[in-house]
């Protein structure tokens, strides 16, 4: 009797030898939820549309394009994703009254699957967003006299800069003047 408790390990079990991991999972442990967490920046590609449920719940959806610079061979290669995102409640009408087509966006949020059988009997499913957390880049306001002092102000730093370039080409360093100086006859 005392050998065979002496095989009982700590869960309660009875080993033949030690086991290199051993443990009984409980309930909440075995039915876990796994991770599904997006966090995605981009623009959004139109105005954001708001309706409500049957209940007076607000959704708001969205889509947002997310640009993927990579390298392939000596250019640099542009990939747009389009992502539809869903938002509910307070942050739907957040979203209603803050969002603009063109407008930065960061979303943080979990994936959710639909799927249905259409009319032909084909399945479907869409994949999209739901979002938990929404933040907007700063909306900066054109008008027409802050947009023409931009253009001044890039033409005047453009000039600036070509004229500083052809002063830097015409100029010579001491060492070339000195070089200059004795090479000649």
């Amino acid at each position: 009797m005392e050998n065979r408790n002496k095989n009982r390990h700590e869960c309660g079990r009875f080993h033949a030898r030690q086991p290199r991991d051993c443990r009984i999972f409980t309930y909440t442990e075995a039915f876990m939820n796994n991770l599904n967490s997006v966090l995605i920046e981009g623009n959004m590609v139109r105005d954001p549309l708001i309706r409500s449920t049957s209940k007076g719940t607000s959704v708001c959806n969205f889509t947002i394009a997310s640009n993927r610079y990579y390298k392939q061979d000596t250019n640099f290669e542009k990939e747009v994703g389009f992502f539809d995102v869903e938002t509910w409640g307070k942050l739907a009408d957040a979203c209603s009254s803050l969002g603009k087509k063109g407008r930065g966006v960061r979303v943080v949020g979990r994936l959710k699957q639909d799927r249905w059988t259409g009319n032909d009997g084909k399945s479907h499913n869409k994949v999209a967003i739901v979002a938990e957390h929404v933040e907007y880049r700063s909306d900066f306001k054109k008008s027409s006299e802050a947009d023409s002092e931009t253009e001044e102000l890039a033409e005047a730093a453009m000039v600036a800069e070509e004229s500083s370039e052809e002063y830097n080409s015409l100029a010579l360093s001491n060492e070339e003047v000195s070089a200059m100086q004795t090479v000649t006859f």
